[in-house]
């Protein structure tokens, strides 16, 4: 690595470690006003605490880390400019992009981990913090989920159980799946007191299946020898537990592909339902490139405070900033109205300010 790019390295990695810790503090310390005092009586281990703190913290993340490395950029930028190091950089030869480029370097790598936040960690530690809290801390409470209701309409199967055993949805506790013919009468009901999704297919504990006719009476089991099983596959459920955490917890801690794949098995959904689904979706995918365009607009707007006014170059970046979330709200509003389909309505806002930042960084060169 060149002396050039490790001292850029440094020089931006302080005061962004420095702004990216001062968010989440205070973000923590907002927490810590309405929970310090349950959190002290249930006595939870340190570990438990910092889960709960990293599963509140992660939604939130994906706008925290773009407003830490904007501030970062503008910090150091400006610090170039007010030692006349930049200019030093550009007479000695070096390019433009070559000076910035650990920068952006930087921006890309948090994008990368805002995107494995959102679809990795998110949809599992964020609802067990979420449980965490309204069981008062009782981490073993918060492990279980009760009143579980799953509806796939797409297979005309309705699943309903009494718990979750765990919070990845692969053990339910206490089954009942409801088997309905396409004009909605009941063609049969498998209870159970345990189901388990092992190796890609459901496994039922004392599994018991009636069969009702057209008028709802039930008739005699056809299978009698398998209801003597005490463990027994059923192949033919091809829902996943991804698919009942989805219609169990908030929508906003799923990941793109459990959206995704909701939304293309429940067909039922009302038009404004699914613009809404949709753009939900496609805005997660997007928002870590917030990471990468925002730094993009910093770095000119950094630039500028450190020629002319830091006054100017610090209201400036603010002010994209905010104009930039401006649109990506108006975007979804007109979306969710229906006023623009929801893919372009998403698209749209980075697609506008990566032009706007790349005209801002030419002007540099």
């Amino acid at each position: 690595m060149k002396i050039l790019t490790r001292y850029v390295f440094r020089e931006f990695l302080v005061p962004y470690a420095y702004c990216l810790i001062g968010f989440l503090s205070i973000y923590v310390l907002f927490e810590l006003f309405g929970s310090f005092g349950r959190l002290m009586e249930s006595d939870l281990p340190f570990s438990a605490v910092v889960r709960f703190f990293a599963g509140y913290l992660a939604p939130f993340f994906h706008y925290l880390a773009p407003a830490a490395l904007m501030l970062a950029t503008l910090y150091t930028m400006w610090n170039f400019c007010r030692h006349s190091e930049l200019v030093a950089m550009r007479a000695s030869g070096i390019g433009f992009f070559a000076i910035v480029k650990p920068v952006l370097t930087i921006a890309f790598l948090t994008a990368c981990f805002v995107a494995w936040v959102n679809e990795c960690y998110m949809p599992r530690q964020s609802q067990w913090a979420k449980r965490l809290k309204a069981a008062r801390f009782d981490v073993a409470r918060a492990a279980q989920a009760d009143e579980i209701v799953y509806e796939n309409s797409r297979d005309n199967r309705t699943w309903t159980a009494d718990a979750l055993a765990d919070d990845t949805g692969a053990h339910l506790r206490n089954v009942r799946i409801v088997i309905s013919r396409p004009d909605g009468t009941r063609r049969s009901l498998v209870t159970a007191g345990k189901a388990d999704y092992l190796d890609g297919e459901w496994w039922l504990e004392n599994a018991q299946v009636s069969a009702y006719d057209t008028n709802g009476v039930e008739t005699a089991a056809a299978d009698t020898e398998l209801a003597k099983l005490k463990l027994r596959v059923f192949p033919e459920f091809r829902e996943r537990p991804g698919d009942i955490l989805v219609q169990n917890r908030d929508w906003q801690y799923s990941n793109v592909r459990q959206k995704l794949r909701f939304l293309r098995r429940n067909s039922d959904f009302s038009p404004a339902a699914r613009r809404d689904g949709l753009y939900d979706a496609v805005a997660q995918i997007m928002s870590p490139f917030a990471c990468i365009l925002i730094t993009f607009l910093a770095i000119p707007a950094g630039i500028a405070s450190g020629r002319q006014s830091v006054f100017k170059g610090i209201l400036g970046a603010l002010g994209l900033f905010f104009a930039f979330y401006g649109v990506v709200i108006a975007g979804m509003v007109a979306a969710k109205q229906g006023w623009i389909p929801p893919i372009p309505a998403a698209i749209a806002p980075y697609v506008l300010f990566f032009l706007l930042g790349l005209r801002a960084f030419h002007r540099q060169r």
